[in-house]
């Protein structure tokens, strides 16, 4: 018998799912918003890359890096849309003119000025995705395809997340390429394994970061906060936790699972996967609701 229902919220359209538990027993929600790998036939068409080119930008597998949560009594909300076709950890209205047409440049945004807006004009280490611009009309389709219902679908489990456990911790998973940490050192001298994003506390309660991070430094791992990643857009969309609302970003280094170069798993694959099962089990703990009456004895 399975441990947990899997289920579409957008219908046939197949562009994200929700793999709910058996039952809700925590707070926590996991979510991998950037490990989708459906990329459209169009956009194979359009695009300049190859296939291995194109994935360059993935958070490749860590959506089966974090397939226990259902397991462990928490939704699993997995993105299918690939990144360089929509970018679901950014605003709506992050439209970058140098790849759509007819967008008027407002204000400077570095992220959109790199070419990492809604719609990306590059994958990894700048290569230009496109030949030329897309329409507003794509775009806009994109957005309104991919984009909204995947956040309609995150908002609603938080809300119901909140309602039911009083609290609603969101872990938003990504992976982060090795490139991108060496030399950074987290204060502790060695370049971290693990990055955790809560944008320098306005994301999510000290206790519930501080129990992330002792949770993986428990594996042996090195862990640090905010630096390089403090939390994108979800984050803080989300991060309300005066209202109850937390979110914490998790950046774990590829090096540690995958071949960056051919995208392949590494033999401690699975090692890795058991070890984010035992990290998560922690993690959901820290999403139970409090009996108010024992809590005052």
């Amino acid at each position: 018998m399975a441990l947990y229902a899997s289920y579409i919220l957008m219908g046939p359209s197949l562009h994200f799912t929700v793999q709910e538990p058996a039952e809700r027993t925590t707070g926590v929600v996991f979510a991998s918003p950037h490990s989708g790998r459906a990329y459209p036939d169009a956009m194979r068409a359009a695009t300049r890359l190859d296939a291995q080119a194109l994935r360059s930008s993935e958070d490749a597998y860590v959506d089966r890096l974090i397939d226990a949560a259902p397991r462990l009594g928490a939704p699993l909300l997995l993105a299918h849309t690939p990144r360089a076709y929509v970018d679901l950890n950014r605003s709506p209205d992050e439209l970058d003119p140098a790849v759509i047409e007819g967008v008027r440049r407002v204000v400077h945004n570095p992220r959109v000025s790199s070419g990492l807006g809604v719609i990306p004009r590059v994958v990894a280490n700048g290569r230009a995705i496109y030949c030329g611009k897309l329409s507003q009309a794509e775009a806009r389709a994109r957005i309104d395809t991919h984009w909204h219902p995947y956040h309609a679908a995150l908002q609603d489990l938080m809300t119901g997340q909140r309602a039911q456990f009083g609290k609603a911790v969101l872990i938003d998973c990504h992976s982060m390429p090795h490139e991108a940490i060496e030399g950074a050192t987290g204060g502790h001298g060695r370049t971290p394994e693990v990055v955790l994003g809560d944008r320098f506390g306005a994301a999510c309660d000290a206790a519930i970061i501080d129990g992330i991070e002792a949770a993986f430094r428990a594996e042996g791992l090195r862990v640090a906060r905010n630096a390089p990643f403090a939390g994108a857009f979800i984050a803080q969309r989300y991060g309300r936790p005066a209202q109850g609302f937390h979110v914490v970003q998790i950046e774990i280094d590829r090096a540690l699972y995958m071949n960056e170069a051919t995208l392949e798993p590494l033999a401690c694959f699975e090692g890795l996967r058991a070890m984010m099962a035992r990290v998560m089990g922690q993690i959901v703990d820290l999403g139970r609701a409090v009996d108010v009456s024992m809590a005052a004895e």
